[in-house]
């Protein structure tokens, strides 16, 4: 890991419902057309939970609950460092309304496969296979 480089520490939702994983496309950056777990940055005196239920809310419209964490994952992207903790949720109202993606899509074990995942989602991609 370059310590120049730039350190971002995220968290990530990985929505289930009936078997199926929610996942969303990025709809602008860097990594626009990526697919990813919906999710955004830790702000300061934040904990991992509430920045989780607070990023779901802004970008989905959705209350989700927070169940457990399922693995963090670190990883090096050209211009930045990623830590992402990826924690197993479920909806508790709303409807997972698209305020910042441009598509989503609930994907079953199989198809997990069947999108173009961003590196450090795909590594989570792997757990939750063994998982479902």
């Amino acid at each position: 890991m370059h310590t120049d480089m730039k350190q971002i520490e995220v968290v990530a939702a990985i929505i289930c419902k009936d078997d199926k994983i929610f996942a969303t496309q990025r709809g602008y950056g860097d990594m626009k057309d990526g697919w990813e777990f919906p999710g955004g940055k830790v702000e300061p005196g934040e904990s991992l939970e509430d920045a989780l239920k607070r990023e779901i809310l802004e970008e989905l419209e959705t209350k989700i609950s927070v169940e457990r964490l399922v693995q963090t994952v670190e990883c090096d992207y050209p211009r930045f460092h990623l830590k992402m903790h990826c924690f197993w949720c479920s909806i508790e109202n709303g409807s997972l309304n698209l305020k910042e993606h441009e598509a989503a899509k609930w994907l079953s074990k199989e198809q997990l496969d069947s999108v173009d995942w961003l590196p450090a989602d795909k590594i989570v991609v792997d757990t939750i296979k063994s998982e479902l």
